[in-house]
């Protein structure tokens, strides 16, 4: 008679399948403890870098850390050599659903389908580049399929950050992102779902959620310009709209994140009490009073803007991109001295996934220091992806998200862009 599998004799006693598997499971032995070893430790919260470094790592958790720590009978060891062990990178504001060339024409000459598997890829290459967490800022047209990602993620299926995902982005009919630049006859889809007036705020929100959406987002203005050095930009949703999509979100336990140039909107949306105000080119003084009082982070999302001013179609539209981020740069300055609270956001997508750790580092060229920035990125991006204290940080009981740079980031941020290995819930993705 044949042999027959472990399940295959559980089942042929009669006994519900569910159960065969879960006793199975439970009759395989654990994965061996792991202890990574590197030439240095970097505490995110205090700076203190530990030289050696060392984390013991017992399934998706982190067991200990220190310049020493336990190694257990039958622990792998991991010695990284000259590198700096840290958290996994948070990227508060990716698009998975897009990448380098005519975004509005992604949407018109790409199936879903097809735009699923170029998004799998973009995960992939995000956790490769130290990602471990990301927060998907709008599939740009595809709808919910950004949950289907997160879900395969999830189960184990394909490499990729941790999500949280919003699926398509909320706008006002002509709004931003809705196709205005085609022909109206033709009638091309918007890259967000619509919503006009409060009641529809409401009935969109409730259908993302229902189709799995993790968080709202809204985008709060539209087109914007310099003109005669003045920073101009309309708004789409007013105070009372925005506290209402806040309430709503807040009643099913999640929040509300905005796409937002600069003012009004950005006081609507702080008055509104939303998550984050994303890009923030523009900040008003009473703007910036509220993000400190009520907490609520600022995302520069710095390297989309040098990515479009390098890649400017005219001399006149570079011109144009290095004007933006040149006042961008000088508000961000403005906002570091009022104390507003950061978190790092790439915008990745329109530019190369993988490549978004160029975010951080415009971030110190721009004036913060190095450390601010790597707090910004972890300690604040766990915050505002509500994984806070399970990730960004690297002491017990916090999942095993854990990278290795070649340096020191504290002495020269751009270590950042060289990671040599990725380890995601205590799984090896990356190593040298």
């Amino acid at each position: 008679m044949p042999t027959l599998s472990p399940i295959a004799r559980c089942i042929a006693l009669t006994a519900p399948l569910a159960f065969c598997t879960a006793l199975f499971a439970s009759q395989q032995p654990a994965d061996p403890p792991i202890v990574l070893h590197a030439a240095r430790l970097l505490e995110v919260d205090t700076g203190k870098v530990l030289a050696p470094g060392e984390v013991l790592i017992e399934g998706e958790r982190i067991r200990a850390v220190g310049s020493a720590v336990e190694h257990p009978a039958g622990a792998k060891m991991i010695d990284l050599g000259d590198a700096t062990l840290m958290p996994g990178m948070i990227d508060a504001h990716v698009h998975l659903f897009l990448h380098p060339g005519a975004e509005d024409l992604q949407t018109v000459e790409e199936s879903v389908p097809w735009r699923v598997i170029l998004a799998e890829q973009a995960a992939k290459a995000d956790l490769m580049a130290g990602f471990t967490a990301e927060r998907d800022m709008g599939t740009e047209g595809a709808g919910s399929a950004d949950t289907a990602i997160r879900d395969a993620i999830n189960k184990g299926l394909i490499p990729g950050p941790r999500m949280r995902v919003s699926g398509n982005a909320i706008s006002v009919l002509g709004g931003h992102e809705d196709a205005i630049h085609f022909n109206p006859a033709e009638h091309i889809s918007s890259n967000a779902d619509y919503a006009n007036n409060t009641a529809e705020l409401v009935e969109t929100i409730r259908r993302q959620l229902k189709e799995g959406a993790d968080f709202i987002k809204i985008y709060e203005t539209g087109e914007d310009s310099l003109q005669h050095g003045e920073f101009h930009t309309n708004y789409q949703y007013t105070q009372a709209e925005l506290e209402t999509a806040v309430a709503e979100t807040a009643r099913m336990g999640t929040r509300v994140g905005v796409h937002c140039e600069g003012e009004p909107g950005a006081l609507f949306a702080a008055k509104a009490g939303v998550a984050s105000i994303d890009h923030a080119d523009q900040l008003s003084d009473e703007t910036m009073r509220l993000m400190k009082e009520k907490g609520i982070f600022a995302v520069p999302t710095f390297a989309i803007q040098e990515y479009f001013a390098a890649h400017a179609a005219s001399e006149e539209g570079a011109r144009r991109e290095h004007m933006l981020l040149s006042y961008h740069a000088s508000q961000f300055k403005k906002q570091i001295a009022a104390g507003v609270p950061f978190a790092v956001g790439s915008d990745v997508g329109p530019f190369p996934h993988g490549t978004q750790a160029r975010e951080l580092e415009l971030m110190v060229e721009y004036g913060m220091k190095p450390l601010a920035v790597l707090q910004a990125d972890m300690i604040n991006g766990a915050k505002l992806l509500d994984w806070a204290e399970q990730i960004g940080e690297l002491k017990p009981g916090y999942y095993a998200d854990v990278i290795a740079v070649e340096g020191n980031p504290l002495e020269d941020i751009k270590a950042v862009e060289k990671v040599k290995f990725v380890m995601k819930g205590g799984v090896v993705e990356k190593q040298p």
